[in-house]
């Protein structure tokens, strides 16, 4: 019963292998064809694909561990750095021939078509390759080199063959050669989808090698990476690498392949790999320490376990990979749909342009309006941004105006007097406020034209946002629909402003006194009367507070004070202590002499002048009295000065505060019918009409059969990017359907690697080394 049991799990187990076999058979070549196809878009491709990366220092037995996967001398050699272009390798798994004889050959990629069957011309054309991207120094370059190897000798694998690190610049390599290698291997092995074959020689210390140092760097825990013991021949004596393989120094989920490559001397006597792979499985065989290990050491088991963990980390990768692929299939289609398609019909070019300009013309209305679908968040845009300025520029700034600010009280003044002509107004004039008031109203029209300028610039910059990705496509016709709409706005302009100016002018031209919200004249009278009390009230309240130490002085100066005060001026004249009426100082006041003249009150209603007697005989008896006979005294008057200032008087304050309550009134009335006219006038004549009539004006300017093909000339940029999405896009059709070619076993897939329990294909056993120590070995290195 247990034999029978027994039986079943092995054949359970054989079935499993083959069926791993048989899978893996499958899915590498399709991956490699994923390579084949993503080549084509050169370095703008940003899908990642399983593949394995070879990483190690200089000297560490890279190039003879691949050359032992190939079975091959194909790979450059030499004390310096070799591998100086990353080496994409594809081992492609091959049938032998009905009689039984091999054939092994390889294929680049830059040489399509051309089959090398001798591996020393490989070696030459990689040479050349590697010369021809960099020259003959020592540079390196991240520029793939992809080489395919047909053989029946092999496993299907991919792997990439990375410049060894270096630490000291030799020949003419720059001084930091070192940081361009670290960059460059760390571009392959930081995706998730590449495994990293850390390759390490057995005599150097392993806590320190380059190789997992940056394998812990692009992969932390460690489930990506496998490590390669090479030059286990040459160590000291009385040393293994025992703890290195069983993974007790730098632990690793995959573990670690001991191999033995061949030496300089098996090179230059051309000892092949085939007998170097015997001589490896005879060294481990009769090494005690390594006899436990010798079925998980040498090249032939680092294939079968590269093998077979690159088809379970493609099985793992493959769904993100094929989301990926449709992502993008998705993005670059939308991509390439935004280009168009070209027509070379008339009939073609007709409808295509005739659908430019309808969608134009739609987008533009819609904008206005703020129904646009790719309306701003963060900003505002179009219609809103016309409504902020009438409502919180125009509006605003005239709301900020004072209509008196600019205005002097002399002005006023001068405007005031001057109204009256040669005699003197019993009554206030309306000229002044008239002639004032349509000064300020003209002052509105200069704002009213620059907010309609503004609306003019945003319905420009309006037109400048609409199907921006599509006309670019067509410089000619966009520079022509440019030119169609600035001149359309301009026409709407042009009578905006004409409009506006006709608003100003009526209001200039007939002052409506009538309004119902006018303030009026004998108002304004009344209100500037108590203005002015009110302002001598409090000035004559502060004018105490400040004198009020002048009570405490002695008697005699209060009533100095006090008469003085009495003695007030009356039109000119100050009435002296102790003196009688105007009148009798008139009749006793002395002449000015020099035939000088005196004027008293009399004088506003027509000066009456004293005679010559009446000043003759006031004159002192000791002054000659002049007789006729001598001659008459000459009067002169001062003459005029070119500019003359009236004086000021109590009349004239209130006449100019009444003034200024009459503008402010009046102001308010017209500022507030220019806040409501001047935005109907903008909408109505240009915004307005250019969302009414836009399509009618491209129609009839752009839309002409002689037109089409000059207005429809592609930029020669456009032409190429259009041509490289759909490049793209044929690649990423062409890769969901290799992906389509999987077998269903992928979609059962789980994220860990779950390898056969009976596999002897080399797998890693450690014994007593269980998966949270993996977890927990940061300390040792993972």
């Amino acid at each position: 019963m247990d034999g029978d049991q027994a039986s079943s799990s092995s054949n359970a187990a054989a079935a499993e292998t083959t069926t791993a076999a048989s899978f893996g058979h499958s899915v590498i070549p399709i991956v490699n064809k994923l390579q084949d196809i993503f080549v084509q878009l050169g370095s703008e491709s940003s899908i990642e694909l399983p593949q394995v990366a070879v990483v190690g220092s200089q000297s560490s037995g890279k190039s003879s561990v691949l050359e032992a996967l190939v079975g091959r001398d194909f790979l450059p050699r030499g004390n310096d750095i070799c591998t100086r272009r990353p080496l994409v390798l594809q081992l492609v798994r091959t049938k032998a021939k009905a009689d039984g004889t091999e054939e092994e050959w390889g294929e680049f990629l830059h040489l399509q078509g051309r089959k090398f069957f001798d591996f020393n011309e490989i070696r030459e054309e990689i040479q050349a390759e590697t010369e021809r991207e960099v020259g003959g120094a020592k540079g390196i370059s991240d520029k793939k080199i992809r080489l395919k190897i047909f053989s029946p000798n092999v496993l299907d694998i991919t792997l990439v063959d990375l410049p060894g690190l270096t630490k000291v610049p030799v020949g003419d390599q720059p001084p930091d050669i070192e940081a361009r290698v670290r960059t460059m291997i760390m571009s392959y092995i930081k995706p998730k989808s590449c495994l990293i074959l850390a390759v390490t020689p057995a005599n150097s210390d392993l806590s320190t090698s380059d190789a997992l140092q940056m394998a812990r760097n692009a992969d932390p825990d460690g489930c990506r990476t496998i490590g390669v013991i090479t030059k286990l021949d040459i160590m000291d004596r009385g040393t293994d690498a025992c703890n290195f393989l069983l993974g007790e120094v730098v632990p690793l989920r995959l573990g670690y392949v001991g191999v033995v490559n061949r030496c300089q001397e098996d090179i230059q006597l051309n000892r092949s790999i085939k007998d170097a792979i015997i001589a490896e499985n005879k060294f481990f065989r009769s090494q005690p320490v390594y006899s436990d290990l010798a079925d998980r050491c040498g090249v032939p088991q680092l294939a079968k376990k590269l093998n077979q963990i690159l088809v379970q980390h493609i099985k793992t990768v493959l769904p993100e990979l094929k989301s990926r692929i449709s992502d993008a299939l998705v993005s670059v289609a939308k991509e390439h749909a935004s280009f168009g398609e070209i027509t070379e019909s008339k009939a073609g070019q007709g409808t295509l342009l005739l659908n430019i300009l309808s969608k134009y013309s739609e987008e533009f209305s819609s904008m206005i309006e703020g129904k646009n679908e790719e309306m701003s968040t963060t900003e505002l845009s179009g219609g809103a941004r016309i409504h902020f300025i009438f409502q919180n520029i125009f509006v605003k700034t005239l709301e900020d105006v004072d209509p008196c600010k600019n205005l002097t009280d002399e002005e006023i003044r001068r405007a005031v007097q001057n109204a009256s002509g040669a005699k003197s107004a019993l009554y206030m004039s309306e000229v002044p406020f008239e002639v004032l008031v349509r000064r300020e109203i003209s002052r509105l029209l200069d704002p009213s034209l620059q907010c309609a300028r503004f609306i003019y610039d945003e319905l420009i910059t309006m037109s400048h946002r609409c199907m921006v990705n599509e006309l670019k496509r067509f410089p000619v016709l966009q520079k022509r629909m440019d030119d169609v709409i600035r001149n359309f706005l301009q026409d709407g302009l042009q009578p905006s402003e004409t409009m506006i100016g006709h608003i100003i002018e009526m209001e200039m031209d007939y002052i409506n006194t009538s309004h119902p919200n006018f303030i009026g004249g004998r108002k304004a009278l009344e209100m500037a009367s108590q203005q002015i009390k009110s302002s001598r009230f409090a000035a004559a309240i502060s004018k105490q507070t400040d004198t009020g130490d002048s009570e405490k002085a002695p008697n005699s100066e209060r009533t100095v004070m006090s008469r003085a005060m009495l003695a007030r001026p009356r039109n000119g004249i100050v009435q002296e202590q102790g003196v009688g009426p105007v009148m009798d100082v008139e009749r006793t006041a002395p002449a000015v002499s020099n035939g000088g003249s005196s004027w008293g009150i009399s004088s506003i209603f027509g000066g009456n002048r004293t005679s010559t007697r009446e000043n003759s005989t006031s004159k002192p008896c000791n002054e000659p009295v002049q007789s006729m006979e001598q001659g008459t005294s000459i009067i002169h008057l001062i003459e005029p000065p070119s500019i003359l200032r009236p004086p000021e008087t109590d009349s004239d304050q209130q006449a100019i505060e009444a003034t200024k309550l009459l503008l402010r009134s009046y102001y308010d009335i017209v500022r507030k019918s220019i806040e409501d006219l001047v935005p109907k006038a903008i909408m109505h004549f240009l915004v307005n009409h250019t969302k009414r009539d836009l399509h009618n004006v491209f129609i009839k300017k752009l839309y002409r059969d002689k037109l089409f093909e000059e207005m429809l000339q592609e930029r020669d940029e456009v032409a190429l990017k259009r041509k490289r999405t759909l490049e793209t896009l044929e690649v990423l059709k062409q890769a969901l359907r290799t992906l389509d070619e999987l077998p269903l076993e992928t979609e059962t897939v789980g994220k860990d690697y779950r390898l056969s329990t009976n596999d002897t294909t080399g797998l890693p056993k450690i014994p007593g080394l269980l998966t949270s120590y993996f977890h927990n070995a940061n300390s040792n290195g993972y």
